[in-house]
């Protein structure tokens, strides 16, 4: 298996654990990990997993490092010596999960206000994957322009909608229906769920 290089950006929308998880998968199968989280992509662990943010180092090593065989490089959204945020990295893509409507209205209007921001712009110069995953409901006319664009512009727009064909018996298996159709966007290799006719 051809390991991926894989930038991953952690936002305030409702849905950190599809992020959290997706993290974790790519560690898990050994691909390399540049992890950007936004300050309310931190309020919204606090809120939705109960973890402690206090210290984010300790929480980057105890929640996502952990002894998978990947390599995790995690970046502050104001260091812009990230690698990703250069045309010139040879990456695989990046994927934004879950991906906030000011996120994605500051990718479509191209502000690079952070460096989330400027490395989902560096994918969209550069015609490299960007897979973003919208968790909003309802959408407005605005966030549906904002996607409409994005999708015009190479952007893959995977909304967190599991699928129910596969009969979930947990809030796992919901998780995983999201996750994996993002490893699917990436050509990544996983049984997180049952594909439909297996």
């Amino acid at each position: 298996m051809m390991v991926k290089n894989v930038a991953v950006g952690i936002t305030g929308a409702s849905g950190s654990i599809y992020g959290v998880r997706f993290v974790r998968e790519l560690l898990r199968a050994g691909h390399t990990v540049h992890l950007m989280i936004t300050e309310a992509g931190w309020q919204v662990f606090r809120d939705e997993l109960d973890w402690d943010t206090t210290d984010r180092e300790q929480v980057i090593r105890d929640q996502f490092r952990c002894d998978y065989p990947g390599k995790l490089h995690y970046w502050t959204q104001r260091d812009f010596s990230c690698p990703v945020a250069s045309g010139s990295h040879r990456g695989d893509g990046m994927v934004i999960v879950p991906c906030s409507m000011g996120t994605l209205s500051g990718i479509a209007h191209g502000a690079s206000g952070n460096l989330l921001e400027r490395c989902a712009d560096v994918m969209l110069k550069e015609g490299r994957r960007l897979v973003l995953v919208p968790r909003e409901t309802p959408l407005n006319a605005i966030h549906l322009e904002n996607m409409l664009k994005l999708s015009r512009l190479g952007a893959k727009i995977l909304p967190a909608m599991p699928g129910f064909y596969q009969k979930p018996q947990t809030l796992d298996d919901l998780v995983n229906f999201v996750v994996g159709k993002t490893l699917d966007a990436f050509d990544i290799p996983h049984s997180l769920f049952k594909r439909w006719g297996d």
